[in-house]
């Protein structure tokens, strides 16, 4: 019989109690004290070693660990909708369960899931791009530790290590090729030419393009409001849960005067006032880009915008503003397409000092040229 008390990895003490029982079983119990002091821990262990000699151990009854399917439907209900997330990302996480982590470690309970498992779910991802077998290892990953958080599982149990990514190129339109879009978009209806104008020079994303309604519209100022965004017919927040001002050009300007209408509250509407889709918004970019040869996708007309606005010098921070990134990471995959920028970067050195010394002898560069030229 003995009573081992050594210090608890996450602060305290554990109590390790090693006693014969009296029908002859050997019986051992490792627990964290409730004392904070080593000699009360000690104490502890010897009281709690006479209470098993006398009454025996406890019966307990095993803690029942559900299987990953059974507890999936709890994290949608607990965590997604109970925090509120953006009705996307709730179907994001549906799909990502239903579809790839149910077949693969749906029967497993969750406290048995291995690094093993995770790495055979990678093997059946492999024809998945790497952004997609990320989304759904996060999930897991989320899933697992949110059973940690309520009680249902100890600790998470396995290792669960994202893939890594290269980012492709951003894809955009030059110059030509987006005039020449304009152009197609105008013979192809007033929508056509409002998303080609919101996407490649307000840089709204299509859920926000197709929610955008007059009142969001200032014509008089040249101001655009981005407060919302579609999804689905159900409105939410735009990402990043960001309400933006963009400044409108003067071609946005016009289009909004050319093309008001009083069907709907919406800009983007059906003859019948019913909001357009994000569907339908897709097939008219689609076409116009067709028609005129260039990329298709709504989105390329968002790259276009932070692209040129690279191009043409502008700051990060403020093409992040207009742009409604999260972060400056996202922005700066722009930067390298601004040669505006680099120019007046290197001309920082044309302007700096020459130190020839310490303390007299300071001389800029323009005068140690002149000094040569002589």
């Amino acid at each position: 019989m003995s009573v081992t008390v050594r210090p608890y990895r996450k602060g305290g003490w554990e109590v390790d109690i090693l006693t014969r029982l009296p029908n002859g079983k050997r019986h051992r119990e490792r627990c964290k004290a409730p004392l904070k002091a080593k000699s009360a821990a000690q104490r502890w262990g010897e009281d709690r070693e006479r209470h098993l000699l006398i009454h025996g151990p406890s019966v307990q009854k095993m803690k029942e660990v559900p299987t990953f399917e059974e507890f999936a439907p709890r994290f949608l209900r607990d965590h997604a909708q109970a925090n509120r997330q953006k009705p996307s990302g709730i179907a994001s996480k549906e799909t990502i369960i239903r579809i790839h982590l149910v077949a693969s470690v749906g029967t497993i309970r969750l406290d048995q899931i291995s690094t093993a498992d995770v790495q055979r779910l990678k093997q059946g991802l492999a024809d998945k791009a790497p952004k997609t077998v990320n989304n759904v290892l996060t999930v897991l990953n989320v899933l697992l530790k949110k059973a940690v958080e309520w009680g249902v599982i100890e600790h998470v149990p396995c290792t669960v290590r994202l893939v890594s990514i290269t980012k492709p190129p951003v894809s955009f339109h030059d110059f030509a090729d987006y005039d020449r879009l304009i152009e197609t978009a105008k013979r192809k209806g007033w929508r056509t030419h409002l998303i080609v104008l919101l996407g490649g020079e307000a840089g709204l994303r299509c859920g926000e393009m197709v929610a955008l309604e007059w009142r969001d519209v200032d014509v008089v100022k040249r101001q655009l409001c981005v407060r919302q965004s579609d999804w689905r017919g159900q409105l939410t927040a735009p990402k990043n849960g960001r309400i933006r001002y963009l400044p409108m050009t003067q071609r946005l300007t016009a289009a909004f005067k050319e093309h008001r209408h009083l069907r709907s509250s919406r800009v983007l509407c059906k003859d019948n006032g019913e909001p357009l889709t994000r569907q339908s918004a897709w097939s008219r970019v689609r076409r116009a880009a067709q028609a005129a040869n260039v990329a298709t996708g709504v989105h390329i007309l968002r790259h276009t915008f932070c692209s040129h606005l690279a191009m043409h010098g502008a700051p990060g921070r403020a093409i992040q503003e207009l742009a409604g990134h999260g972060e400056l990471a996202m922005t700066q995959r722009y930067m390298h397409l601004s040669p505006a920028a680099l120019d007046s970067a290197i001309r920082l050195l044309e302007s700096s000092v020459v130190f020839a010394g310490r303390g007299d002898g300071v001389e800029t560069a323009a005068q140690v040229d002149d000094k040569a030229a002589v």
